[in-house]
Parts: C-alpha cells; sequence; structure tokens
C-alpha cells in the first residue's frame, strides 16, 4: 500500500513538474530614466548611493515571472552623476535592478552615447559585472557581429532578443564601438540570423515613436509591419515615455503576432501627465508537441510616488490595482488622486484600443486578470 501511494506521489509531482516546464512567463518595464532628482534621493549620508527602495513594491511582482526585461535608459558611466540631458547614474542603480529581479536590460536607446565611448563601455562592464545580461550597444563592431541578439534558454524554452534605436540625440557613434540604429535592411539581416538559430520566439525591442503622443504613427507601425514580415514574433516598444496600446493575434495554427508601442515611464521624474507612469506586459508561453505559443497576455499598471518625507524627495514604483484600494498608504490624499487619475487616463486609453490584451493585478503572488 505505502509503495502504492509512494508511485500516485511520484506520478503527481512528476506531472506538476512537466507542467511548470511548459510555460515560460516574461514581463517587460518601460524607460528606467536617472533625473537628477532620483540621484538625490539616492544619495546617503556617507556619499554612498541606495536604489534598493524605488523597487521594493515591485520586488515580488518581479520574482514572480521567469524573464524580466528592462530598457535601461541612462548611462552608468560613473562620476560626475547627471541626469538630463547627458545621463549617468551612480552603479548601485545597476544592483538595485538586479536585487529587484530584473536580469535581462536593453540598452540602445537615444542617450546611449550621452558619455561618449568611455559611458557606453563602462556600462557595459558594469553590468557584466553584476551578471545582467544586455543588447543594443556594443564595445566593438567585432562583438556586435559575434552577438548579434541576445541567447536566452530558461526552463526548455529559447528566445532571441533583439534591440534597436532610432538615434542617439545626435551624438556620434564612436567608430570602436556600435548601436543598432534602426535600418530595415539590418533589422531584417538580425532577424534572419536569429531565426536560423531556431528560437521559439524573437523579440524586437524598439526605442521609437514620438514623445509624449498616446497613439503610435505612422513609423511605428510600418517599422512593424516590416519587422512581423521579417519573423518577428514579439515587438516590445519604449522612447515615448507615454503609454501605447498593445495588439495580440493568432491564427488556428497558435502563430502569434504581440506588439506593445510602448511601454511609458518604469520610473523616472516626470510627473506631467501621462508621463508619471507606465505599464509593465507580462505574456505566457505555452509549450505543447507542436509548437511554442503565447497562452495569455496582460498589462499592469505601475506609477512612481514621489512622497517629500523629512524634507526629503523619495521615489517609489508602485503597482496601481493594489494601491488604488490603499488611500490611507499616501502621505497625502494629492498624491493619491494624481495616481488615480494616471489610473483612468491609462485605462481609458488600454481599454480601448487594446486587442486581447486586458489588464492583470498580482495578489498573493498570483497575477489574476483583473
Amino acid at each position: 500500500m505505502k509503495h502504492c501511494i509512494s508511485v500516485i506521489l511520484f506520478l503527481w509531482l512528476s506531472i506538476a513538474a512537466t507542467a511548470q516546464d511548459s510555460t515560460l512567463t516574461l514581463l517587460f518595464m518601460g524607460d528606467i530614466m536617472g533625473h537628477d532628482s532620483q540621484i538625490t534621493s539616492a544619495r546617503q549620508t556617507d556619499g554612498s548611493y541606495n536604489y534598493h527602495p524605488v523597487f521594493e513594491y515591485l520586488s515580488p511582482l518581479i520574482s514572480a515571472t521567469d524573464v524580466a526585461i528592462a530598457n535601461l535608459e541612462v548611462t552608468l558611466a560613473g562620476p560626475p552623476f547627471k541626469g538630463y540631458p547627458q545621463f549617468s547614474s551612480p552603479d548601485a542603480l545597476g544592483q538595485a535592478l538586479k536585487n529587484a529581479g530584473i536580469h535581462y536590460l536593453v540598452t540602445a536607446n537615444n542617450h546611449s552615447m550621452d558619455r561618449g565611448k568611455k559611458g557606453l563601455e563602462r556600462t557595459l562592464d558594469q553590468l557584466d559585472s553584476l551578471g545582467i545580461q544586455h543588447t543594443g550597444t556594443f564595445r566593438s563592431p567585432a562583438e556586435k557581429t559575434k552577438q548579434p541578439f541576445l541567447w536566452i534558454e530558461q526552463k526548455g524554452f529559447k528566445l532571441a532578443l533583439i534591440n534597436y534605436t532610432y538615434g542617439t540625440n545626435g551624438i556620434p557613434v564612436h567608430p570602436d564601438n556600435h548601436v543598432n540604429l534602426i535600418h530595415r535592411d539590418s533589422l531584417s539581416s538580425d532577424i534572419a540570423k536569429a531565426k536560423a538559430a531556431n528560437p521559439d520566439k524573437v523579440i524586437v525591442l524598439l526605442h521609437w515613436g514620438s514623445e509624449y503622443q498616446r497613439q503610435p504613427n505612422k513609423s511605428q507601425t510600418d517599422l512593424a509591419s516590416h519587422c512581423f514580415n521579417a519573423g518577428a514574433d514579439i515587438i516590445i516598444g519604449s522612447h515615448p515615455h507615454v503609454i501605447q496600446k498593445s495588439e495580440w493575434h493568432s491564427d488556428s495554427l497558435n502563430n502569434d503576432s504581440f506588439i506593445t508601442y510602448s511601454l511609458g515611464n518604469f520610473i523616472s521624474n516626470q510627473r506631467k501627465q501621462f508621463t508619471d507612469g507606465g505599464q509593465m506586459i507580462k505574456i505566457t508561453l505555452q509549450r505543447d508537441t507542436n509548437n511554442c505559443y503565447i497562452s495569455e497576455s496582460g498589462y499592469l499598471l505601475t506609477w512612481v510616488y514621489t512622497p517629500v518625507v523629512e524634507q526629503k524627495k523619495h521615489f517609489y514604483i508602485l503597482p496601481c490595482a493594489e494601491y488604488e484600494l490603499k488611500p490611507e498608504f499616501f502621505v497625502s490624499p494629492e498624491h493619491f488622486e494624481k495616481m488615480k487619475l494616471f489610473i483612468a487616463d491609462s485605462r481609458n486609453l488600454l481599454n480601448t484600443n487594446n486587442h486581447k490584451v486586458p489588464e492583470y493585478l498580482f495578489y498573493q503572488n498570483q497575477w489574476i486578470n483583473r
């Protein structure tokens, strides 16, 4: 009898493990900025820097996904630390991102060359020292040629990540370095190389679009069509600093095309309407005997809470669906009302324009459709 129970328990555990291994959860986060006030906030009395509190309310959520990817829109170029227009954040930001559960960053954006050759290379060196994998910028053209995409293998799934930007704010890329600048031929070539490696999904992360515009422009929709036609499966956009819509389409054979045109700001000091938060996109991949496909997707709204306590401004990223139920959490009703305005604006935009991408909330360590 005991032998039968042991066999049944073994089979149940095996089935459960197999079911778990047949899915992979992806989480995409938007622009990680480093304005002057964020640097001041992170500075400690001993002169060190601490960014861990910024992410403390999201760490459980991020850690509950398998692959977490964000856009690093600053350099880690060393002192002098400065925000806009040529960013360099303290190295402690990278450590906080890793501790929060973010192990993949894309680095091709309009601020990639803010501190020139030294800044680009030091940023990559710092990420390497932390064990954070990255793509989009490269120390040399040879490094780009060797690894034109970031290869991720987890739980038996294989992903190829490609990252491009529209430009570098007019700062020329040093000939010793390489930044992926958007050209259709280059994108097609990298997608083809990625497809040749036989991944389950090719994911293209694009820094594109018009700042502060809440609808994608024609150049975005045209480029998205080009990337899908070239073989991309998932496209994730950044740069506008506001949220734009998402669409998920699939056919009877589970061939997927998923796009988020803009994630908005993940962390920044931008406080104007529509810019003070962003969306996280969660995608679940499912594997069966025939192929790998998207089984579900959704967005989760985040808002940057900036209370002033003891004459010091603090920064915290809050999951909106949870904290809209906690008005008592906020230092003042004004903060709570501003978050509610961001939530209302965002839900109105996304619930009107999204296709098959509903809102998630995260409750008791579980992702739930709202």
